[in-house]
């Protein structure tokens, strides 16, 4: 898969189909470039990719941008198994990327996506992870508008990996860093937390747990459009999503920075009840887990109310305050538990959860 491209034309030419598309499964043909690829591209992709100003597909998308700065991210998605409660390696392909621009202040736009196939995946399976990305896109707001698929021999994937690449547009005024976190600013965090990691941990059948453990996967960015809605550019002074190492590794980034502290009310975080239950079992503290549907955003004290407000109705309705950036201890993350006692919490040294994305 080539390029779908984004300007205007009144009427594109057809792209003439040359072979259907009889496979079952993956061949190496399908990564010939030959008919049999062309079949693939025109069968599955374009379909659920394709636009009205696709025909041609040249090499590369030609896309208008307003005068401003724009944000550029790229991320690879191989997690096993790629069908999990609440979410597969198609929805997680689109929002892990919509969330990385979202969180960096940007409003996403435009995305790529590259597989990699296994040879012998079933076509039937790839059409059904397309179809999820073409949904999960359409619900984000955003545009697929370039691609190229790569088939190797069987043994040499893990039947599919994706990259996804994303533009999005920064507005004017909006500026975030680690930098700009003063001491009294509060955290806040968009939802529960560990539940995309236990998902998928539960769903690789390695371990004897079940539980009805769904991931939080989901797009970011209408929830962050809500914040600044509500709070004022500068008043939001840095944000990211949890996702590898969780809460703590992320946190432990922001203060290692900032040359401030961080710390946390352990009793305001949210963690479903089932995935507590799962992390006791397994010996996992869930501040180290990994989330695909929250971000934590540092905002100035005087508009915390605003915030959770603002956040809550748009959807988060478990958005909650959970600690202050503080001067001491400098550069370290603590966390004060309900009977008044602390405990430090350092960046995540060896990951409990493999391939969680």
């Amino acid at each position: 898969m080539k390029r779908m491209d984004m300007i205007d034309s009144p009427s594109p030419p057809r792209r003439t189909r040359t072979t259907p598309l009889n496979d079952v499964a993956v061949t190496m043909a399908h990564g010939s470039g030959g008919k049999a690829a062309a079949a693939l591209l025109d069968e599955v992709f374009m379909p659920a990719f394709g636009n009205p100003t696709s025909a041609g597909l040249p090499d590369a998308a030609t896309l208008v941008v307003e005068a401003g700065q724009i944000a550029y991210t790229t991320d690879s998605f191989v997690v096993q198994p790629i069908r999990f409660p609440g979410a597969s390696i198609g929805e997680l392909a689109i929002n892990g990327t919509v969330n990385d621009l979202a969180v960096s202040g940007a409003q996403p736009r435009w995305l790529t996506a590259g597989f990699i196939l296994e040879e012998g995946f079933p076509i039937a399976e790839l059409r059904a992870v397309v179809e999820d990305m073409r949904q999960a896109a359409e619900l984000a707001g955003v545009q697929i508008v370039a691609g190229d698929t790569k088939v190797v021999p069987h043994g040499a994937a893990d039947q599919i990996f994706i990259n996804t690449s994303g533009i999005g547009v920064i507005p004017p005024g909006r500026t975030l860093g680690a930098e700009r976190v003063r001491v009294g600013d509060r955290l806040i965090i968009s939802g529960p937390i560990a539940a995309h990691g236990m998902a998928v941990m539960i769903a690789r059948g390695n371990l004897a747990i079940t539980a009805p453990i769904t991931s939080d996967c989901a797009p970011l960015n209408h929830l962050v459009e809500a914040l600044y809605s509500a709070v004022a550019d500068e008043d939001v002074r840095w944000m990211r999503d949890a996702t590898r190492g969780g809460v703590a590794t992320v946190l432990n980034e922001l203060a290692n920075t900032s040359g401030q502290g961080v710390l946390l009310d352990e009793e305001a975080f949210t963690v479903e009840p089932a995935v507590r239950g799962a992390c006791d079992m397994l010996g996992i503290d869930p501040l180290y887990v990994a989330n695909e549907g929250c971000f934590i955003a540092v905002v100035d004290e005087a508009n915390a109310d605003k915030a959770l407000v603002a956040l809550r109705g748009s959807g988060a309705e478990q958005a909650s305050v959970i600690g202050q950036v503080v001067s001491d201890p400098p550069g370290l993350v603590a966390v004060r538990n309900g009977f008044g006692g602390t405990r430090l919490v350092d960046m995540l040294v060896t990951d409990p959860l493999p391939r969680i994305c």
